[in-house]
């Protein structure tokens, strides 16, 4: 029997496409990419910095798959991160990095943190899928003299009537994901902006600690010109020198604490800003939806009380018609583009938290080993004024404190807590994997002393790979690689046994 071609294509109408001819499909789709790599940032004192990158796409829309050597000013960044926060409701765009950091201008730090971070933004606005279709992204890499938006795109409420539209509860929200979120990203943007201002009050009052303490490790040094007696006038030249370089240290601490904290807290209470601001537009986006759907409503019900009534004029029912018409029109596209806004919020919902949350977490991991490097180091550099205290004479100079009695042998450990291996107090090994710590502030590294005995309480060699640098406090230490005695290991439990059978 002959099956015609009719018959056959109306028998597989209602039939599923097979799972594998749709895998083929969807591999078959072309998969769009936009790569931009910063390769130099050029800043002339605190003018507007130059950043050059090159790009590499296959979007059709550009001329060509290669740009090399694109230059742009940071406040063409900006206007392209404004044009794209207006443009694209349905998308999280993050917030531009500063120009500058808190490491100061002109130095390595300050360059390499603000590359990387122009070069993290960089990253999400090509990778997203939403943001690299956006028109001005053509203009902004192909445009040869600068950029300038070609088209000025603004937020759908501005001013007093986007303050009034916020006093109002929120409308029916279908999304409770998207509903409970913007409370939450409002807290998160007043605390974090809440403290980065406190820790911009520490580095202020760290700052201040550090001038104080060099101007009277000055004073103390300069007393060592009066002093007769040989010992003390030493430790006064010594000493002074040593509280000057701590304050140094404290100095170039609060430094680190506004790069390694204050700078990011600030960042993400802005970008949580343009967060919430976006799920605000959604909300102003449901209200207009709901208003369009009530207008549609009463074009609809006059649309009835014309065909009910008995004198029916032709251009009134022709008006009725084409504003029923076009309140149906605005209605279906506030719908479509809410349903639209609403999918994309809820995966860039879920990319926001998490990504802000591994972000704040690197910050405060590297604030941490920044601070502990810092109170290592000052320690390690007060230890080092020991020798010169305690030989002030031959009874021990003042680590006697006081003590009347003289205990028949005295052995007093000269060696520094903060070895290759770690604090000797905490007994906890240092780190083996080679992080750089170094605290913000061009001072020259302190080099470890050679053959310096074992401190620490924790295993490994001492110079195994990735031991830091510790001051030159250990001049009493054992040459020639012998291990500390355990009756001279500065710890805490040594400590405690020799306060509990001193004699004072």
């Amino acid at each position: 029997m002959e099956i015609s071609k009719t018959a056959w294509t109306g028998g597989n109408r209602g039939r599923k496409t097979p799972h594998w001819q749709a895998k083929n499909q969807r591999q078959n789709l072309p998969q769009y990419k936009l790569q931009a790599k910063i390769t130099s940032l050029e800043r002339t004192g605190r003018k507007d910095p130059v950043l050059r990158f090159d790009v590499h796409t296959n979007l059709p829309k550009f001329r060509t798959t290669q740009f090399r050597d694109v230059q742009r000013t940071h406040s063409e960044f900006a206007k392209f991160a404004d044009h794209l926060i207006s443009a694209n409701p349905e998308a999280f765009v993050p917030a531009l990095p500063p120009p500058l950091t808190a490491a100061g201008v002109g130095t390595a730090e300050d360059e390499a943190r603000v590359k990387a971070s122009m070069q993290r933004w960089l990253n999400y606005v090509c990778g997203n899928d939403v943001l690299m279709r956006d028109e001005e992204m053509v203009f902004f890499i192909e445009s040869d003299a600068g950029y300038s938006p070609v088209v000025r795109m603004k937020q759908p409420a501005t001013g007093v009537r986007r303050k009034v539209i916020k006093q109002f509860a929120p409308p029916p929200d279908d999304t409770p994901e998207l509903h409970d979120a913007r409370p939450i990203v409002k807290q998160f943007y007043l605390g974090t902006m809440e403290t980065g201002q406190k820790v911009d009050r520490l580095v202020k009052c760290r700052r201040a600690l550090g001038l104080a303490e060099s101007d009277l490790g000055v004073k103390l040094g300069q007393m060592h010109v009066q002093e007769t007696h040989p010992g003390l006038g030493g430790a006064y030249r010594k000493l002074g020198k040593i509280i000057q370089t701590s304050g140094d240290y404290h100095a170039a601490q609060g430094t680190a604490e506004a790069t390694t904290l204050g700078d990011p807290l600030n960042y993400h209470s802005s970008d949580a800003f343009i967060v919430k601001e976006t799920l605000t537009n959604r909300h102003i986006l449901l209200r207009d939806l709901i208003s369009a759907q009530q207008a549609t409503r009463n074009k609809l019900a006059a649309a009835d009380r014309l065909k009910a009534s008995s004198s029916v004029r032709r251009e009134k029912v022709d008006e009725a018609i084409g504003a029923l018409d076009e309140a149906r029109s605005n209605e279906t596209f506030l719908g479509q583009k809410t349903q639209r806004v609403t999918a994309n919020l809820l995966h860039e919902k879920r990319r926001w938290f998490a990504r802000t949350a591994a972000d704040l977490r690197t910050s405060i991991r590297e604030y941490v080993l920044r601070e502990i490097e810092a109170e290592r180091r000052t320690l390690a550099t007060l230890e080092s004024v020991r020798p010169d205290v305690r030989n002030i004479d031959a009874s021990g100079g003042l680590s006697r404190l006081g003590r009347e009695a003289h205990p028949p042998i005295r052995r007093s450990s000269m060696a520094s807590s903060q070895g290759p291996r770690g604090d000797a107090w905490s007994g906890v090994p240092r780190r083996q994997d080679g992080l750089d710590r170094s605290i913000s502030g061009n001072f020259p590294p302190v080099k470890e002393e050679e053959g310096e005995g074992e401190v620490g309480g924790g295993g490994g060699e001492g110079g195994g790979k990735g031991s830091r640098p510790v001051s030159k406090a250990g001049s009493g230490s054992k040459k020639g690689g012998e291990e500390e005695d355990d009756e001279d290991r500065v710890d805490a439990r040594n400590a405690a046994s020799r306060l509990a059978t001193s004699t004072f």
